[in-house]
């Protein structure tokens, strides 16, 4: 997200996704606003947030009572509630928020948050299980995708360039993919250069299209 560390976020709906995203928001020195309507919520993240509200976020009467019109960005984590988290970014439009996040089960949900007017639609459970599926394939040991057909992923240093310099494997001359990091058993990461040699027991960060990735992982 691109939620401005200095200034406060408020977060609506603080089941598993908004409980994540709020607590991280905090940990990053954000002051978040936590809204559900579900007094044990409430009460799980009294001591975690900066501040926590029982309240119905539909209505635009009582997000002006908390304070709402004076955020800037505003994540709506309701999920299951279609009604609610539609007329919650609603209200979030109404009050002139420039900066609001939303959350959709499908495909369809995230089409009607952005005629309402949500500026970001996330899709938390499509994500994981896009991400799952690569790495479930064994050759992939993480995988974030972004911007539909591109990717950051880690794996193992596929056999036939081990022992090469990046510059020697030609990784993006044959394979249209970029290693961007190296990791040794016991030592951090380091940023690759063209001379950086790879081993059999190495990890690599390579960013690039997603088939060109996978084809990169399976040589």
């Amino acid at each position: 997200m691109s939620a401005d560390r200095r200034k406060p976020v408020m977060v609506i709906g603080l089941g598993r996704f908004g409980s994540a995203v709020a607590g991280t928001l905090e940990r990053m020195g954000h002051e978040v606003l936590g809204i559900d309507v579900d007094p044990e919520h409430v009460r799980e993240h009294k001591d975690i947030l900066t501040q926590v509200v029982e309240a119905d976020s539909t209505e635009i009467s009582t997000l002006r009572q908390l304070g709402g019109a004076d955020f800037e960005t505003a994540v709506v984590a309701i999920g299951t509630n279609l009604e609610a988290s539609l007329l919650t970014v609603l209200a979030l439009v109404d009050m002139g928020l420039p900066n609001i996040w939303a959350k959709a089960n499908t495909d369809r949900h995230g089409r009607i948050l952005e005629r309402t007017g949500a500026h970001h639609v996330v899709f938390p459970e499509k994500t994981m299980g896009e991400r799952v599926a690569h790495i479930v394939n064994e050759r992939l040991l993480d995988f974030i995708a972004f911007d539909g057909e591109f990717a950051i992923a880690r794996l193992k240093v596929p056999k036939p360039i081990a022992g090469l310099s990046l510059i020697g494997s030609e990784c993006r001359k044959r394979f249209d993919v970029t290693v961007v990091g190296v990791k040794r058993a016991g030592e951090d990461f380091i940023h690759a250069v063209a001379d950086t040699i790879v081993f059999a027991d190495d990890e690599l960060v390579v960013s690039g299209r997603i088939r060109d990735i996978e084809r990169f992982s399976a040589i």
